[in-house]
């Protein structure tokens, strides 16, 4: 008698055999790809993000009032550089000191005070503008204080990070602290745009800054107290920050994750020339330029949870800043409004994982007793790097052409980068699952 022959076999293999395992499957991939808010059940740490992530907005738009304010004055890209100029000094000097004060005395404490006096100014700011001052020089020497305490302030959180939130939940900490003031960094923009285009634009958008930096004020409050080590406890003074360039000079992995991110910033950074671009090509539109690197940072920090598992963090801070430089320079030669902001928005994307891994070699590869001094360097070039970068756009611009001046820094950017990732091996291999290791056969230099 014939045999019926069998139907074929359903494996566990097949996702069409079970819908709900490809539900679970769809589900572990989203996951694995989705931004890890671990952290939020923190309570502080919740408090932190979400107060500077309120605050962050309202300061985008100062960010934003301030160049266009210039630019409105002086009708000069070299005067909207010189902006960047002024907060530059102050930022260093500020940012290495004040991360030696963190070290030294209670961070909640510190970042408190310097938050306060970064408000202060933004009143100053508000107060010019009601006056019709339209003093470039005043409005320089303002950014220059907002500058200092901005960069003490900043020294005192990221040093805060590594104390409220476990180690193995570092890299998620700052890709959701990226993250939420990327956000800022979308909606502040957009909102300035229509803000200084309107009567007393300047002044709204400062006044608007003052009002929501009050939640910065209230996380700070909330915090707990955060001491210093007692067993480095010290007058801080200039011996402390030497001790932590020292520390940083003699770790090439350190050492090369501050580089490139000033190569980034000061080559390729082309927001000094957003303010002429626009007015030549798209009419004075001027938001979305603000905003299309933020809001490439945004969709990269939402789809990050892929990014905690990369081992070889300094091989993927390369490939990262070159994509950066590559969506600059090519954003450059583009003549359509959406054309640029979409380039802009692939250079915010890669800058975000950037920015994340940098962060993260820096928490985790430091001891406790340096990282108000880490955090210091680390605002020192984040925050003066950008202002650099406005400097050399701006005078590149008056010197040649804005277009000349944005392609080329792109271009800058990629040799650069790739040429010190290649030469600075330890930095191209290294391993953050080996970085215990590293410290232990490494002295803190404290």
């Amino acid at each position: 008698m014939s045999r019926v022959p069998d139907e074929p076999a359903v494996t566990a293999d097949d996702p069409g055999s079970d819908p709900a395992r490809t539900a679970r499957s769809l589900r572990g991939l989203i996951g694995r790809h989705a931004v890890d808010v671990r952290p939020v059940a923190i309570p502080a740490y919740r408090r932190l993000l979400i107060g500077q992530g309120t605050s962050f907005i309202g300061s985008m738009l100062t960010q934003v009032a301030v160049p266009v304010q210039v630019y409105a004055i002086s009708h000069s890209s070299l005067y909207v550089g010189y902006v960047g100029l002024a907060g530059l000094i102050p930022i260093v000097l500020f940012g290495l000191y004040g991360g030696a004060i963190a070290d030294a005395v209670d961070r909640r404490k510190l970042y408190l005070w310097s938050a306060c006096g970064t408000w202060a100014v933004t009143l100053v700011l508000l107060a010019q503008t009601i006056a019709h001052l339209d003093n470039v020089a005043l409005i320089l020497a303002l950014v220059a204080v907002q500058s200092a305490t901005f960069a003490t302030a900043s020294s005192a959180r990221g040093a805060i990070i590594p104390r409220i939130v476990d180690a193995e939940l570092v890299p998620a900490a700052n890709t959701l602290y990226f993250t939420v003031g990327s956000v800022g960094m979308v909606v502040g923009p957009l909102i300035a745009g229509v803000l200084v285009s309107l009567p007393h634009g300047f002044a709204y958008a400062y006044g608007i800054d003052a009002l929501s930096f009050t939640a910065a004020l209230f996380a700070a409050l909330r915090l707990p107290p955060i001491p210093p080590d007692r067993t480095v406890q010290r007058r801080p003074g200039m011996r402390d920050v030497a001790v932590g360039l020292r520390f940083i000079a003699s770790r090439p992995v350190l050492f090369m994750s501050f580089l490139v991110d000033i190569v980034a910033m000061s080559l390729a950074m082309p927001k000094a020339l957003f303010p002429a671009v626009a007015d030549e090509r798209f009419h004075g539109t001027v938001g979305p330029l603000y905003a299309a690197i933020a809001i490439g940072s945004v969709l990269a920090g939402l789809s990050s949870g892929w990014i905690g598992r990369v081992r070889r963090q300094g091989r993927a801070l390369v490939f990262a800043i070159i994509g950066w430089g590559a969506a600059v320079a090519l954003s450059g030669l583009a003549h359509q409004l959406w054309l640029v902001v979409a380039l802009l928005v692939v250079a915010g994307a890669a800058d975000l994982v950037s920015a994340v891994y940098r962060q993260t070699i820096l928490q985790t590869y430091a001891p406790d007793e340096m990282r108000g001094r880490m955090q210091g360097v680390f605002i020192a070039v984040v925050a003066g790097g950008p202002r650099l970068g406005d400097v050399r756009a701006g005078a590149t611009a008056a010197a040649t052409t804005p277009e000349f001046s944005w392609v080329a820094g792109g271009l800058a950017c990629m040799v650069v980068v790739v040429v010190a990732g290649y030469l600075v091996r330890p930095f191209w291999r290294y391993d953050a699952a080996a970085v215990e290791a590293l410290d232990a056969a490494e002295p803190s230099g404290g």
